[in-house]
């Protein structure tokens, strides 16, 4: 029998490997993040120091300072926007370059002090205020898909509440993000006299991972990852905000624009090479609409492979279990070599040509297909042809495996899209438009690059990282 401390040890093992990037992209980047100072340290219990005694500073900012703080964040973000987003692109070789530094701009949609607030209420025995309190160090890991942009938002989050937090970095985008985490500690200091309100490790490990996972410093927990990071930062016996997986299904509709759709379909699931957790990855169409809706994909840019060079890219994507299974289908691991990979890179394994800047493959495939069914992150979208509204929503609730992330309808019958949202029951839930709708790129939501669907905090904001706190004043002080 395992005690605490060995399963915790276990459990992160089995994951840290595993967080977000390809092995062969951790392989390749041996060497330490940055040098030291400016909120990088080169142990963590150093960095957890740094960042506590930075806490009770930021904690006791006003408001408006604090909004100064992530001010410095946005800013940086926006004007360093290219010089990041390439040192990213570099040291991944994941995605897409112009999207990387998309998503570092988009971090101006990331809310601050603007959301925090008191509240009250009275009766004839009194007052009581109830206030939003910091919890002290929030321990956050970050993915390697988006390390710096999460980081960010994550940064505004946790010091618009008052907080700090140590990161623990991917191994395979570590470099990047130490350096964004160096330009903010640097410019806070220089403005506010603040400094290391946010740090991390020279070099991040596994070790270093488990370590902020247990420290009595590190108050609360942020994870962005798979099940398995999940579950270990579930076993050090604190509370876990947790970003995990997502498999988001496409459903349209007979009533759907099919060439709006197609747009925002390839809006979508062609951004960043379909890295983001909220990327349209399966399609379940309408039969009647099905040859219409290729024929819209088609013109709107994205290349149709047919049954052939889909069973030869699925060869090339998916390590199966069971090689007796039909074509493609079958319990299936995602071999990482094409993560991430532009369209053409994923047309060459599946050994045809496509036109430069194509920006997204499809194909006709069944249900079962590995393609549907496995969070594959890559420019290639499986379509499935469904007889009618129910049996699309029934298809997409099985793909979508429970993990309550994020669905998308494209239709013209609010009735149908009220039925496939109960259905879904997701975080996010997108109508006729791309999935980036729902994070405030193009669309009404509000963004963060950590959407907590396994523990129901749903998009995160500073709200997110406080306790609630009670202030009870007797009835003398009542005046209404």
């Amino acid at each position: 029998m395992l005690d605490r401390e060995q399963m915790v040890a276990e459990i992160a093992r089995e994951v840290l490997a595993r967080l977000a990037a390809p092995a062969a992209v951790m392989s390749r980047n041996p060497a330490p993040a940055a040098g030291l100072g400016h909120g990088v340290f080169p142990t963590v219990d150093a960095a957890v120091g740094a960042a506590a005694a930075a806490q009770t500073r930021v904690a006791a900012l006003s408001l408006d300072e604090r909004g100064r703080m992530v001010g410095i964040i946005r800013r940086v973000c926006e004007e360093r926007a290219e010089e990041l987003g390439r040192r990213e692109y570099e040291e991944t070789r994941i995605g897409r370059l112009d999207h990387k530094i998309a998503k570092l701009r988009a971090v101006r949609h990331v809310l601050g002090v603007e959301v925090m607030r008191s509240d009250a209420r009275s009766d004839a025995s009194g007052l009581c205020v109830i206030e939003r309190a910091p919890w002290g160090v929030v321990g956050m890991v970050l993915p390697a898909t988006h390390s710096a942009p999460t980081m960010a938002s994550n940064a505004i989050n946790v010091l618009s509440a008052g907080n700090t937090a140590i990161f623990s970095p991917h191994p395979a985008a570590a470099k990047v993000a130490a350096y964004a985490l160096q330009a903010f500690n640097r410019e806070i200091e220089r403005t506010l006299g603040v400094r290391d309100v946010i740090t991390t490790v020279a070099e991040p490990s596994l070790q270093s991972a488990e370590q902020i996972f247990r420290h009595p410093g590190v108050a609360l927990l942020c994870v962005t990852g798979g099940p398995a990071v999940v579950k270990a930062a579930m076993a050090a016996g604190k509370r876990v905000i947790a970003a995990g997986p997502g498999n988001p299904p496409v459903v349209v509709d007979a009533t759907a624009d099919l060439d709006a759709a197609a747009q925002a379909i390839i809006e979508g699931a062609s951004f960043d090479n379909n890295l983001l957790c909220i990327g349209e990855k399966e399609v379940f169409v309408v039969a009647s609409v099905a040859r219409d809706l290729m024929s819209a994909l088609r013109r709107a840019g994205a290349h149709e492979l047919d049954a052939g060079a889909i069973d030869r890219l699925a060869a090339a994507a998916f390590e199966f279990e069971d090689k007796t299974k039909a074509r493609g289908c079958g319990r299936a691991h995602v071999k990482k070599d094409l993560v991430g990979k532009d369209a053409a890179v994923l047309a060459a394994a599946a050994g045809v040509r496509v036109p430069d800047g194509t920006p997204l493959l499809f194909g006709e495939t069944a249900e079962e297909h590995a393609f549907v069914q496995e969070e594959q992150m890559m420019p290639f979208l499986p379509i499935v042809r469904v007889p009618d509204l129910d049996a699309a929503i029934a298809a997409a609730v099985r793909a979508e495996h429970g993990y309550r992330h994020t669905a998308i309808i494209h239709s013209r019958d609010v009735g149908a899209v009220t039925k496939m949202a109960r259905a879904m029951n997701t975080t996010l839930f997108v109508h006729n438009a791309p999935c980036t709708a729902a994070l405030g790129i193009g669309g009404p939501g509000y963004l963060s690059f950590s959407i907590a669907t396994p523990t129901g905090e749903g998009v995160t904001t500073p709200l997110t990282f406080t306790r609630e706190r009670q202030i009870a004043v007797g009835g003398a002080l009542r005046i209404v």
